[in-house]
């Protein structure tokens, strides 16, 4: 029996090694850690200097935690080291590379370690980071007697595998620890809402409130702010010292602040934002934030406002006689506080609120009064002018109403005080985001500060010179286009409150149905001014709804005014090279044509001529070629008139009108004109029918179409309802594993019912938008998955990019039947063994690029109709008409319903790109993957 062999010295370094990790994972205190770190490597390494420091990330230096130094010198190891810009240590940290030092005695960056090895005689010297998931929690530093002294690859292995051990376990404690610390402001907003349903009164409420918000906060004061609308100033309504008093406080905070002073932290609290003020953080301007602290005397704050239907009705605020980082749980509670603040408020003002309702509406039925029993319309607005302007405590009231001929607004009526001029001039046109604002608005829209807000810049200077700086304005006729406008001023600041833009709203549609009067009569007024010398024809072409007919009618008319003995037309489909003659209407067999045979459009010399002219074209029997003689067969024709039928100028002309007499014939300028008319009234109604028919047509097959899958899916429901029953019955009858299939079965169709009921309900004429979240990856997964038959059946390569990690926000089912309709159609078009890529690239936190570049071939008149709309000619052929062009219009109309984008390139490569923006789900933090995998389908996602 042999003798038990000897541990090598490797064998026996790595039992050391493995029972030092053991012990690294289960200690929990920090410095046990540091100690048993340390022994390893005084009983491992050979080293003269070891050193431990832990990194603190807030002061930016090292504290020493200990170590071995050959004079046993146990405070300097236990110092604190500041990092400073350039030094050895601070790159180890910032790096997270070890670094290894010749001489330590020569290195200018060494700092104070510089000396200690001059004093230690230390040269080789070798820096690890601590790290753990690209943390730095501090440093290891290694120092040798002699020159140059590196560990060997062996050495730098095991260091590595103490060092991140000794790093993932203060990771751990670290961890643990700030979740100890961590405050949790559900609780207490959950006993202080139990709290403030025994409360009967608002003061005792906001005193409960204030004292929750003190004493999870700990702040020196906490204060509740109202806001005074008309004189714009925050005044303070309650703070945890009212009761306690303030004795001894030499500079108390004030208990107003003007608006005017701190006008965006006004803003910031009315966009329902939170204000914080800290420690070298402010989300204030730093003027502002001087003026605001000055005047709460303190040096931190968190701001929440209290808002009530967006009304802005105050602030909760905690402040801080010295500088302090705020955490998110604690801004959290503040905003929730605050919330709780708005809604035990308007109890307060229930009765009061009341109370003025019943005198808006008294003050609204009294100007519905005036307005049906006047006559006289400007008594009728005096009289609205002077209850509402006693009302809302206003100066001015005008009255506006557009002209579109100037293209201004002009004042209709207005009132102005004592002693100050009217406005006399016209207002011009507002801009496109003010026109919109007045036009979409579905309440009246205050402005404050005329001076400050960037509302109707257009109107600013005008009102400004008029000593008005306030105004509350309202379209007369909400939800349509923009008509009348009534505009109410106030020549100091203030703001607006809801009951107030309500009751405006109100008057505004009442003084509308005067100024849609005016409008109406203005609008009669010009239109007896036009012309009155089209024909009688006109009106029987546009009482005809056959074409036929309607062609047949016009040009019985035509003859008849310009009193030719010929008349027909030639028509042709968009798209074609011939054309045929219609309806020809000849009174003698001299000026007869020949109607059975098809004429060439580009070659017709006769025809082209028509084309190309501006207008009439008057042409002798001389000029015509054989070829149009063929068709234009009567012997005693002489005198042609001939033009093509136009509407708009990016329309195709679709016809030509022939008028034909004897030699010679003439035809005076009102016959001419009066042709025109006609010729132009024909091609009009000619287009119109042709646009009735085909969307008529179109109408009855997608409603065929609809009806058919409508009917088809209520079947399937059914059918799925009734198989569910009969499931659920079978399954009482069945052994256990029995009953636990029909249950998995009977889950599948009820998530297949609840996924078809919204079609069903809400989808069966039109489309219909639900708001859903999905992450990115599964998006691609799924829509992967279901082409991936025919990836394989092509034999592509496809690749997926994507370093993202989010959700996407929106109508989840549409996006995917788009990104799988775009994945479709770039398979179908890429030729056999061709590959297929998905990139995905955030734009910014709202919006995330999806691009697919695939090799197929597309045509580029598609790609052009795509990116910049169909023709203007509706009657024109186009790509969009028929799949694979019409599918995708459809998936860009659904990407736009949606909020999104689609879009189609060719790029200089070759390559077809199709490029998707998708809302990213609110709240996403959109992080990098720490590996992209690419390949197929399925190795994407594995």
């Amino acid at each position: 029996m042999g003798s038990q062999k000897e541990p090598s010295t490797y064998e026996k370094q790595l039992v050391a090694l493995g029972r030092t990790l053991q012990a690294l994972r289960e200690e929990e205190n920090s410095d046990a850690l540091i100690e048993i770190t340390l022994q390893y490597l005084q009983v491992e390494f050979n080293y003269a200097l070891i050193w431990i420091g832990l990194y603190d990330r807030v002061e930016h230096r090292l504290a020493g935690k200990g170590g071995v130094a050959p004079s046993g010198d146990a405070i300097f190891l236990k110092q604190r080291f500041t990092l400073n810009p350039g030094d050895l240590l601070e790159q180890v940290v910032i790096q997270q590379r070890p670094i290894g030092v010749p001489d330590l005695r020569e290195e200018s960056r060494a700092g104070e370690w510089r000396r200690a090895a001059q004093k230690h005689q230390i040269q080789g010297t070798i820096i690890f980071p601590i790290r753990h998931k690209d943390r730095c929690l501090g440093v290891t530093l290694l120092g040798s007697l002699l020159w140059g002294t590196s560990p060997h690859s062996e050495e730098k292995a095991r260091l590595s595998m103490l060092l991140g051990a000794l790093a993932e376990a203060l990771y751990q404690l670290e961890s643990d620890w700030q979740r100890q610390q961590t405050k949790r402001p559900a609780e207490p907003l959950l006993v202080l809402l139990s709290k403030l349903r025994s409360l009967p009164t608002l003061k005792q409420r906001l005193e409960a409130i204030i004292d929750e918000t003190h004493r999870f906060i700990n702040p020196d004061r906490t204060n509740v702010y109202w806001f005074e609308a008309e004189r714009r100033y925050f005044w303070r309504r309650l703070g945890n010292r009212d009761k306690t008093g303030s004795v001894g406080e030499a500079n108390p905070p004030a208990s107003g602040i003007a608006v005017q002073e701190v006008s965006s932290f006004y803003q910031a609290l009315a966009a329902d934002q939170l204000v914080s003020i800290g420690e070298a953080h402010s989300s204030l301007k730093a003027d502002i934030t001087g003026r605001l602290m000055q005047q709460i005397q303190a040096r931190s704050l968190l701001a929440a406002p209290v808002l009530f239907q967006n009304e802005l009705l105050g602030f909760l605020a905690v402040e801080g006689s010295e500088a302090r980082i705020w955490s998110e749980e604690e801004k959290n509670y503040v905003r929730g506080a605050a919330q709780l603040v708005a809604l035990t408020a308007p109890l307060e003002r229930m009765e009061e609120t009341v109370q003025q309702i019943k005198l808006d509406q008294s003050l609204t039925a009294e100007i519905t009064r005036a307005i049906y029993s006047e006559d006289d319309w400007n008594n009728t607005l005096k009289k609205c002018a002077q209850q509402i302007c006693q009302r809302l405590r206003a100066e001015r009231f005008l009255v506006l109403l557009y002209n579109n001929d100037q293209e201004a607004f002009e004042i209709c009526y207005q009132t102005h005080p004592t002693g100050r001029r009217p406005i006399t001039t016209a207002l011009e046109k507002l801009n496109g985001i003010d026109w919109q604002m007045l036009e979409r608005s579905t309440e009246a829209v205050g402005i404050e500060n005329l001076e400050e807000d960037l509302k109707l810049m257009a109107w600013r200077q005008v009102f400004l010179d008029a000593g008005v700086r306030s105004l509350l304005v309202c379209s007369t006729a909400t939800n349509h286009p923009l008509e009348g406008i009534l505009v109410i001023g106030q020549e100091s600041t203030r703001a607006w409150n809801r009951s107030e833009r309500d009751i405006l709203r109100v008057v505004s549609q009442q003084v509308g149905l005067i100024l849609h009067q005016w409008h109406l009569q203005r609008e009669n007024d010009q239109q007896h001014k036009v012309h009155q010398t089209i024909q009688w024809g006109l009106t029987t072409m546009q009482q005809t709804h056959d074409l036929e007919r309607l062609q047949r009618s016009a040009m019985q008319h035509i003859a008849q005014v310009l009193q030719v003995p010929l008349a027909t037309l030639i028509t042709w489909q968009p798209g074609r090279k011939t054309a045929r003659l219609e309806t020809p209407v000849f009174s003698k067999k001299q000026f007869g044509v020949t109607s059975d045979i098809t004429i060439p459009i580009y070659t017709d010399v006769l025809i082209q001529s028509a084309l190309q002219a501006d207008g009439l074209l008057p042409v002798s029997i001389d000029a015509i070629s054989p070829e149009t003689r063929q068709w234009l067969s009567g012997s005693d024709i002489g005198q042609i008139l001939v033009m093509a039928l136009r509407t708009a100028p990016e329309h195709e002309p679709t016809g030509v009108v022939l008028v034909a007499d004897h030699l010679g014939r003439c035809w005076v300028e009102r016959q001419l004109n009066a042709f025109g008319t006609l010729a132009s009234q024909l091609a009009w109604c000619r287009r119109y029918l042709s646009l009735t028919d085909a969307l008529t047509e179109q109408r009855k097959k997608l409603e065929q179409l609809n009806w058919y899958k409508q009917s088809r899916l209520e079947e399937i429901y059914r059918t799925l309802g009734n198989g569910v029953r009969r499931l659920n019955e079978v399954s009482h009858q069945k052994d256990a594993v029995s009953s636990m299939r029909f249950h998995q079965i009977l889950r599948q169709f009820g998530n297949m019912l609840s996924g078809m009921a919204p079609i069903l309900k809400h989808e069966q004429w039109q489309l219909h938008n639900e708001y859903e979240t999905i992450p990115l990856a599964s998006l691609l997964k799924r829509s992967l998955e279901r082409v991936d038959s025919l990836i394989k059946q092509r034999q592509l390569w496809s690749q997926v990019h994507n370093d993202n990690s989010l959700n996407i926000g929106g109508d989840v089912i549409k996006i995917e039947l788009v990104l799988y309709e775009l994945l479709t159609a770039a398979c179908r078009r890429s030729p056999a063994s061709g590959r297929l890529d998905i990139w995905c690239r955030p734009l910014d936190t709202r919006w995330l690029e999806l691009s697919i570049t695939d090799n197929g071939v597309m045509e580029p008149r598609l790609i052009e109709e795509l990116n910049t709309g169909r023709p203007d000619d509706l009657l024109a052929p186009s790509t969009l008409d028929q799949p694979p062009g019409l599918h995708l219009a459809i998936c860009q109309l659904l990407m736009q319903q949606i909020g999104g984008e689609f879009s189609l390139y060719k790029l200089e490569d070759g390559r077809v790109l199709s490029r998707l923006v998708l809302p990213i789900a609110a709240g996403t933090p959109i992080t990098q993957r720490s590996q992209t995998k690419t390949g197929s389908a399925t190795g994407f996602f594995e």
